[in-house]
């Protein structure tokens, strides 16, 4: 049996396999170890994943881009059908289309078949929703014996990096695993030591978990509702009973794993519509251009890109030249916190809740293991830490702590 860990991130994905006793991620996308959650299907039938799919879109191929797939497990989307060219498929058609791509390379950078999988999951898939819960894990087991594997199990993904953290300690600790992904972000309460590590059932080691379903794409969604959006008309008012331009458009717009609704023809027509009573009709036509051109993906791109670019420097902009000469969006540090400072506050006080859950008081913990691309941003990790100010903070692999962790723990339960 050959087995691997899998970590389908919203974001990005890898997958790791243990070369005799090590624990190594594979190149899934040239040298990269990560390659981007999002696959584009050209109209000529062919389908690219990761970087090469966002490529062809930015270059103006003709198809279909989607990202953020890992967005519509625990939702009604999953079960729906969405167009492809001239046909429709199930979302969790194009799921498995993805998975399998995955595998593949992997096992030939492996040079054998991946028969066994640890997969990661988020400790909830959808909030206060235990059956939506169960039917997104059950959905992504499906997927992965459909593309291959014969033995699936799934690890909660803080857990998951908790065990990438253990193999770099010298002694016992009580660490909070704090995993702010793409789409989630999760926490748990761990018993860790070089003497642990060793066993293969470790239930009686985890003392908490928990999670809230928020992560790095709400972050963009609201930088690009606020920033954005009002650009193309959000928000503006129309000529008549005090109404504001139908918001829907920009949901979808500022949202990846929904843009292709504003593609269908008759959500043209209706913005065309709305356009003849809004107040504002110009920046209406800068969204009739958005949608004309297909420029959805690239605009949540830009956004997304800005939002990164403020985790190292004080001001970033979104360029948007292509609408009108020199036009653009100037950003600052201070307007992405002020913009998403509930998204943080709710990931911060999930501390408080997982220590309570624990039994524990925040003096008690001797380290916070931070991994995920949101902790990256300074305002998100300060809504983390302050709640254990005497615990050592600890940065992981930001994008490979998980996948990690999942083949240390394929090679456990599998051998």
């Amino acid at each position: 049996m050959s087995a691997c860990g899998l970590d389908f991130g919203t974001s990005n994905t890898t997958l790791g396999v243990s070369r005799g006793d090590v624990p190594a991620l594979c190149d899934l996308e040239g040298h990269h170890k990560t390659v981007p959650s999002a696959i584009f299907f050209g109209t000529d039938g062919s389908s690219r994943i990761g970087r090469a799919a966002i490529e062809a879109y930015v270059e103006g191929v003709d198809g279909r881009l989607m990202r953020g797939l890992k967005s519509v497990l625990g939702s009604a989307l999953i079960d729906e059908a969405t167009p492809i060219g001239r046909q429709r498929a199930p979302f969790r058609a194009v799921i498995a289309r993805f998975i399998a791509e995955v595998k593949a390379r992997a096992e030939a950078e492996a040079g054998r078949a991946l028969t066994a999988v640890v997969h990661g999951r988020p400790v909830h898939f959808v909030d206060g929703d235990a059956e939506g819960d169960r039917k997104a894990e059950a959905t992504l087991r499906q997927i992965a014996h459909e593309v291959g594997f014969r033995d699936v199990l799934f690890q909660y993904e803080p857990i998951a990096a908790a065990l990438d953290y253990e193999q770099h300690i010298s002694s016992e600790e009580l660490a909070i695993i704090a995993d702010i992904g793409g789409g989630t972000s999760d926490f748990s309460i761990v018993r860790i030591s070089p003497d642990r590590r060793r066993a293969v059932e470790r239930a009686g080691d985890i003392l908490a978990n928990d999670g809230v379903r928020i992560g790095g794409t709400d972050f963009d969604r609201v930088l690009s509702l606020r920033s954005l959006m009002p650009l193309l008309g959000f928000r503006s008012a129309m000529k008549r009973d005090n109404l504001e331009v139908p918001s829907a458009y920009f949901h979808d717009l500022a949202s990846w794993h929904s843009i292709n609704r504003v593609y269908e023809p008759k959500v043209l027509r209706e913005i065309r519509q709305v356009r003849r009573d809004a107040i504002e009709p110009d920046r209406l036509d800068r969204l009739v251009q958005v949608i004309e051109e297909r420029r959805g993906h690239a605009l949540a791109g830009a956004v997304e890109a800005a939002k990164i670019d403020l985790a190292d420097a004080p001001a970033a902009r979104i360029p948007l030249g292509w609408m009108e000469d020199g036009f653009g969006v100037s950003l600052t540090r201070e307007d992405l916190a002020g913009n998403t400072a509930e998204l943080a506050a709710r990931i911060g006080a999930r501390m408080d809740k997982i220590l309570k859950a624990a039994g524990l008081a925040a003096g008690q913990i001797d380290a916070l293991f931070l991994t995920g691309g949101s902790t990256r941003l300074a305002h998100v990790r300060r809504a983390i830490t302050r709640a254990l100010p005497d615990a050592k903070v600890v940065d992981g692999d930001t994008f490979g702590s998980v996948g990690i962790g999942l083949t240390i723990e394929a090679a456990r339960r599998f051998g």
